[in-house]
This record gives C-alpha cells, sequence and structure tokens, in this order.
C-alpha cells in the first residue's frame, strides 16, 4: 500500500492532511502538505436528545482494538452498577461487546446507527468516551463537542490537538483503565466541572465548522487554478 501511496503523493500538486501529526510527517518528504482539519455541520445537528438512563455514558464509533475496545470493557467490567455504558456502532470485536452486554446488565449495545439516532445519544449523554490506541482528528470527539457533550479520550494522535486537558475535556495516557474508570466517576460526582469543559468544548468545535473549513478547501483549490 504504502507504493501506491508514494505514487499517489507525486502526482498531486497539493496533499491536505487532517492532523497537525500528520502534517509533519508528510513535510518531511518535501511534499506541497496543507493542514485541513475534519469539520461538522453544527447548523444541521440533530436537536434531538436521546437518554436512556440518568448517568449515561456512550462510546461511538468503529469496534476495533486500535480504538481502544479492550480498554472499553475492562472499564465496563468495573463500571458501578448506577453508570450506564451504551456502545454505538459495528466492527469485528462486536463478539466481545455483545457478550460483555450477558454479564453487565449496566452495558447496552445498540450496534449500528444513523448519524442522527448517533448524535442525538451523544446529546442525550453525560460523558463521551474514546479510549483508542491511535487517532486522527476524531470527527466523534468533535460532534460530541459541538453538542456540549464531555469527552474523555486518550492521549494520543489528534485528540491533543482538539481537546485541551482540563480546559475542554480530559486527556489520559491510553491503556490506563484505572485512570479512565477514575475519571468517568470524577466528572458524574462533579457536575458543574464537567459542564464548565463543556461549554468551552463548544466553543471549541466552532472552529471546525464546515463554514470555517470548507472555505479553506475553496481558497486551496482557487491557488491551484492561479
Amino acid at each position: 500500500s504504502k507504493n501506491y501511496e508514494d505514487k499517489a503523493l507525486k502526482w498531486a500538486d497539493i496533499i491536505t492532511v487532517v492532523s497537525k501529526e500528520a502534517y509533519d510527517y508528510y513535510s518531511k518528504s518535501g511534499l506541497n502538505v496543507v493542514h485541513v482539519p475534519n469539520a461538522i455541520d453544527l447548523e444541521n445537528f440533530p436537536k434531538k436528545s436521546i437518554t436512556k438512563f440518568e448517568n449515561q455514558i456512550i462510546y461511538a464509533g468503529r469496534l476495533s482494538k486500535e480504538k481502544g475496545i479492550d480498554v472499553l470493557l475492562d472499564v465496563a467490567k468495573l463500571l458501578p452498577p448506577e453508570y450506564h455504558l451504551i456502545i454505538v456502532g459495528s466492527g469485528q470485536e462486536e463478539k466481545k461487546v455483545q457478550n460483555m452486554t450477558k454479564l453487565k446488565t449496566n452495558v447496552h449495545y445498540l450496534g449500528y446507527q444513523s448519524k442522527q439516532n448517533t448524535i442525538s445519544l451523544i446529546r442525550g449523554s453525560d460523558l463521551l468516551l474514546q479510549p483508542s490506541l491511535m487517532e486522527g482528528i476524531s470527527s466523534t470527539i468533535l460532534e460530541a463537542m459541538g453538542c456540549g457533550t464531555c469527552v474523555i479520550a486518550s492521549n494520543v494522535g489528534g485528540n491533543s490537538e482538539i481537546i485541551e486537558n482540563n480546559k475542554t475535556g480530559i486527556l489520559i495516557e491510553p491503556n490506563n483503565t484505572k485512570k479512565l474508570l477514575d475519571k468517568i466517576s470524577e466528572l458524574l460526582v462533579e457536575k458543574e466541572k464537567k459542564g464548565i469543559m463543556a461549554i468551552n468544548a463548544l466553543e471549541t468545535a466552532k472552529k471546525y465548522d464546515w463554514k470555517r473549513v470548507g472555505q479553506l478547501y475553496l481558497d486551496i483549490y482557487k491557488s491551484l487554478l492561479t
């Protein structure tokens, strides 16, 4: 796959990347690289909020090892019964998730959901978890921030570009089940702290709205035509 990528990159006049990490990586090869982040459409976000449980926590994304599903399930094993974890998505680790729901009545697997339903579930949740082992600029994190839902994410890849720790969300080292569990308990108790971070996060999310990011793409296309 690297051979195909190398050829494609040589053909391109400009290469756009979604994270600063990717920008640094590709710039070392002397390529013409421009950083344009992922974007969300805040104006057309679903306004509906789906809250199925008190103390509702959500994971939304691919069910795969690199997304930290094993860490998520380790946390689920230890989650107090009054905290409810909703898991949305599909992938090769789906069987593990289904098995966990048989062991823990406060773990709820909803399978694949439409974007509309997923955002409504995120909006109705107290926390969104993203324990990824690797990550670019996560649309799910941006969507949660745009919904005013507090995020706890692993400090990998582009997550640290979006989240300012303890100001717009919480960053923890990857593969740390205890730390993730501790932060869940802390934020579900300290609701004022959680609320302040959610407000700050919403302001950050506005910087990633398509109205702004779309213009960046238009500027790049115009530069190629002049």
